[in-house]
């Protein structure tokens, strides 16, 4: 008789966290099959991870999921603040079945002022590789814009890309319209421009009293030295800022702070935030958590304040709509994070309670907007599924378009759509080489392999979609087809999306995997979702093409020939009054260049004739 197999002991959450210590740190939950059911912070651990098993009532998620933990890992940190920020990484990493997730797939807009010489202020989106300060995150790129064009005017500091910057020979419009000092070419000294950059991190930072004062004081040293222009310039700038502190602040004095409030319903919610910063209103920014059941709205707030300040710092002052679970700890966490105090505030009169209504408000008609938005998403996709014929809704869909002109800078685009939308960080470009310029079926061919690769190797993390959208017709379908063929890849809708003999928008024609073609007219849900998918597919691609034939125009191909610097380049673009007259130029004129002899000039013909 075979033995039976030994039942694996149950979880004792009682020993486990009465053998944990009295430090800060971030505690992780797992199922029997090693799953992350939970990632938490920490004042104490043993005291907050003991208040999971203690008699006390808790909501029924709380109970199904302390039923599925079969393993605890923590991790002790320096401090609350250290364990906010580990939390924060952890939950982004694992994904956790049980937690509160802040989902945007945005990148943040910021305001970045570069090092070097003659920094650039700039709007920055994406990751923070390039050196300098970044002020933000800003609610939308808009609040961006508008400081911008405020502070070039204020500062004149320079906005024109560093090649830019590097070639100039005279001033252009920004000088001449006066929101550029024309470092570029010597029209003020590098001592006042940093001074200008100073002044512009003073603004930034919300010291506009201490920025108005040092310009004062500048002002009158001016008009002692008799230099009236520039004292006058100062004085204009001093007014400025002072309409604009007497224009926007709050209670009378200037602010530096977030309005959030939380709407929930149904089990979607919204967290919607309003910044204030110096006193000026950068307007709202509205965010769709993923709850995974959570019903309380003051987790759901607490976790959003915790997750989203986690990764960008915090102002002096957040006003909430509700008050938060361990609001102390996270409070003197995220001071400790941002280097000064912040305070959580609930109850609020005067200016900030009108505001927090307004902010409230706004988040109910964000979320039923949203809402009325993912039903109308919902519908597409049940029709699609009945068009196609599938046996369940399509979790994956994929799309692919190939964007070129005459051939040049070939680009293939892969989009992603899943049932909230569209599934930006999984968006893919290839860029297509090795081809005869303009075969589009050699293009697809080539882009689809690329994608399915990962699959045909049994790669760990390869994906297949439900629906596999090809934006073309029966040749586009057959190139895709083959490669799923070569690939063993199955139970892939393909759909080939061929546009109708006049090109208008919903008389497309569908080649379904049965072979069928079909026409499913502008009013069709179904077709609505695919022209969505092929649309945002197309604009992907031309993107990808437009940036790759401009890089490659930009460079010239003339930084890929050895002895041909930046001062060479710039000497021969200036000689020849551009790139297609370089081009057209023979051998002999091109060595006329200085510092250009017959050897380098027969490379540099050579290139730029596709010979190189």
């Amino acid at each position: 008789m075979a033995k039976s197999k030994p039942e694996q002991p149950s979880f004792d959450g009682h020993a486990e966290a009465a053998r944990l210590p009295l430090a800060p740190g971030v505690y992780r939950m797992f199922d029997a099959d090693g799953g992350v059911l939970y990632v938490g912070k920490a004042r104490a651990l043993r005291n907050r991870v003991g208040s999971y098993f203690n008699a006390t009532p808790k909501p029924t998620r709380i109970m199904l999921m302390l039923a599925q933990v079969a393993r605890l890992e923590v991790t002790v940190t320096r401090s609350e603040a250290d364990a906010l920020v580990l939390e924060n990484e952890l939950i982004k990493s694992l994904q956790p079945r049980y937690n509160v997730m802040l989902r945007d797939d945005k990148s943040y807009p910021y305001v970045l002022i570069t090092r070097g010489n003659a920094p650039r202020l700039v709007l920055h989106r994406g990751p923070q590789s390039l050196p300098g300060r970044y002020f933000g995150p800003y609610p939308n790129v808009t609040a961006v814009r508008e400081t911008l064009n405020l502070m070039h005017k204020l500062f004149r500091l320079r906005n024109c890309e560093d090649s830019v910057f590097r070639n100039r020979s005279r001033p252009c419009l920004q000088y001449q319209i006066g929101r550029c000092s024309a470092p570029c070419v010597g029209m003020i000294e590098p001592a006042a421009y940093a001074a200008s950059v100073r002044r512009a991190e003073l603004f930034l930072e919300g010291r506009s009293d201490e920025l108005s004062g040092e310009l004062t004081e500048a002002m009158q040293a001016a008009s002692d030295a008799l230099e009236f222009e520039k004292a006058a310039q100062l004085r204009d700038t001093i007014a400025s800022i002072r309409r604009l502190q007497s224009r926007q602040t709050m209670d009378g004095r200037s602010a530096d702070l977030d309005v959030l409030a939380v709407a929930l319903q149904g089990g979607a919610a919204c967290v919607l935030l309003l910044a204030f910063r110096d006193g000026r209103n950068l307007g709202t920014h509205a965010f769709f958590p993923k709850t995974n059941g959570e019903d309380s709205a003051e987790e759901v707030l607490g976790a959003f304040v915790s997750q989203y300040y986690g990764a960008h710092t915090a102002p002096g002052e957040i006003v909430l709509d509700r008050d938060i679970p361990e609001r102390e700890l996270i409070e003197q966490a995220l001071g400790e994070r941002a280097g000064h105090k912040v305070a959580l505030r609930t109850g609020v009169r005067g200016e900030r309670a009108a505001q927090l209504d307004m902010v409230r408000r706004n988040a109910a008609l964000a979320l039923a907007a949203e809402l009325t938005s993912s039903s109308a998403q919902q519908a597409r996709i049940e029709a699609l599924r009945d068009l196609l014929g599938l046996p369940e809704l399509p979790d994956r869909i994929e799309c692919f378009d190939i964007s070129h002109t005459m051939g040049e800078a070939t680009v293939a685009s892969c989009v992603v759509f899943d049932a909230q939308g569209p599934a930006r960080k999984q968006y893919r470009r290839y860029n297509i080489s090795g081809i005869q310029p303009g075969d589009d079926y050699a293009a697809m061919h080539q882009a689809l392999q690329r994608r399915f690769r990962p699959v045909a190797e049994a790669a760990a993390d390869a994906v297949v979609p439900d629906v596999l959208l090809i934006d073309g017709g029966a040749g586009q379908v057959a190139q895709a087809r083959a490669v799923l063929l070569e690939a063993s890849v199955d139970g892939v809708a393909l759909v080939g999306v061929a546009k109708g003999p006049e090109r208008k928008p919903g008389a497309e024609t569908l080649l379904l995997p049965d072979g069928r073609e079909v026409e499913p007219g502008p009013a069709s849900p179904a077709l609505q979702l695919v022209q969505q998918v092929r649309d945002e597919a197309h604009r992907f691609a031309i993107t990808g093409h437009r940036q790759r034939r401009m890089k490659a125009r930009v460079t010239s191909r003339l930084e890929d020939i050895p002895g041909i610097g930046p001062r060479r380049r710039a000497a021969l673009l200036k000689h020849f009054g551009g790139l297609p007259g370089l081009k057209a130029a023979a051998v002999d004129e091109i060595a006329r260049v200085e510092g250009v002899n017959t050897a380098l000039a027969q490379r540099i013909w050579e290139q730029l004739h596709g010979m190189g």
